[in-house]
């Protein structure tokens, strides 16, 4: 019900939301993406309203621990100097103890959960995943996904893609969040600035040395990423060039972001018109020729690009059953297929999107 943090909202959840995060963190956990975990939803019979009148979830939700950057943000806020350092105290201990044996205990834990963070959002990146409400508390010190509200995975590649109905503006976008994921932490540093030194001048040179590096390390870590999606582990001269050319060609002819790579392994997804264009033709024999002295580069592309995602279309069907009509069939189907998502598949069904997604819109529900 009504809290002090519902602001002008309820508080209550949908049933049809709480699936949806069953649904797709489960989906995440499957391949290989640091997250929250969703034990149960239980349904009630109370009706809350939202654009229709829904039958009202709950979801118990499994963590590492709930500690956000907006946890650190209320401690602040409470203008007590040993709130914030409890909070900090007990936060290294319970996820970065190994920082404690260093000579600056609070820089270090910053730099670790930035780490954290970097690695997080490149891993949702390299699957297409929008998380769509990246606020404060939407960010887990502990480094794994929380808080599975609007999210969404795209279709074809477009680096604006939102589908948050909220999000008006673009700023949580696919190519967004990097950025948001940076100016989180910046609001996470600023809480406890004061124990990284005390001297004002000297706190603010540490820190910024770290966001200064960010965009480095968020892009060396998504190139590692995307260079092995196609096959590449150990990268050449010409790797980045290659890699380059293929998302120049991606931004203009928008193609299916998961077909394109798991395509390079299973034939049978480049069959659609998009693929069968000069540009990427030229590309792929450049590619193949890269790959040729790849040991085993079938496996490596297997592993590293799932055949199946929570398809939108997929998912509000499978929602729209459970929900609305109780049939919980369509939704556990959908859930045992995305439980094995680097399997080879060969279903249009599951590999395919019938439909646009422009104009898709996903909802908090809370």
């Amino acid at each position: 019900g009504r809290t002090p943090y519902s602001r002008n909202g309820d508080g209550r959840a949908t049933l049809y939301s709480m699936l949806r995060e069953y649904l797709i963190s489960e989906a995440m956990a499957s391949l290989g993406i640091r997250t929250t975990r969703s034990l149960a939803v239980v349904k009630s019979e109370d009706l809350v309203y939202r654009q229709t009148a829904q039958v009202t979830g709950v979801l118990t939700r499994v963590a590492e621990s709930h500690i956000r950057v907006g946890t650190f943000e209320l401690a602040a806020r409470l203008g007590k100097p040993e709130a914030i350092k409890e909070l900090l105290d007990y936060t290294i201990n319970r996820h970065y103890p190994e920082v404690l044996e260093t000579a600056n205990p609070a820089l270090n834990f910053l730099k670790e959960v930035m780490q954290s963070q970097i690695r997080l959002v490149n891993s949702w990146m390299k699957v297409g995943f929008i998380h769509g409400v990246m606020n404060t508390d939407n960010m887990s010190i502990a480094g794994e996904t929380i808080d599975y509200g609007p999210c969404a995975f795209m279709n074809r590649f477009d680096p604006k893609t939102v589908f948050s109905s909220i999000d008006t503006q673009g700023r949580y976008s696919y190519e967004n969040q990097s950025r948001i994921t940076k100016w989180n932490l910046m609001r996470f540093a600023e809480t406890f600035l004061h124990l990284i030194n005390p001297d004002e001048k000297k706190w603010v040179e540490l820190a910024q040395a770290e966001f200064d590096k960010f965009e480095d390390d968020f892009n060396r870590i998504w190139k590692i990423n995307h260079l092995a999606k196609l096959g590449i582990i150990k990268e050449e001269d010409d790797d980045e060039a290659l890699l380059n050319e293929l998302f120049a060609w991606m931004e203009k002819a928008k193609p299916d972001y998961t077909n394109t790579f798991r395509g390079l392994v299973d034939a049978h997804l480049h069959n659609e018109p998009v693929f069968n264009n000069s540009e990427f033709i030229e590309w792929k024999a450049k590619w193949l020729k890269r790959i040729s002295s790849v040991d085993m580069y079938e496996n490596l592309l297997e592993a590293y690009n799932p055949s199946v995602i929570p398809r939108n279309h997929l998912v509000e069907e499978a929602l729209i059953q459970a929900g609305s009509f109780g049939n919980m069939e369509p939704f556990n189907e959908l859930l045992k297929i995305l439980q094995s998502p680097f399997d080879k598949l060969y279903s249009d069904k599951y590999q395919h999107s019938p439909v646009s997604d422009t104009g898709y819109q996903t909802f908090c529900g809370t």
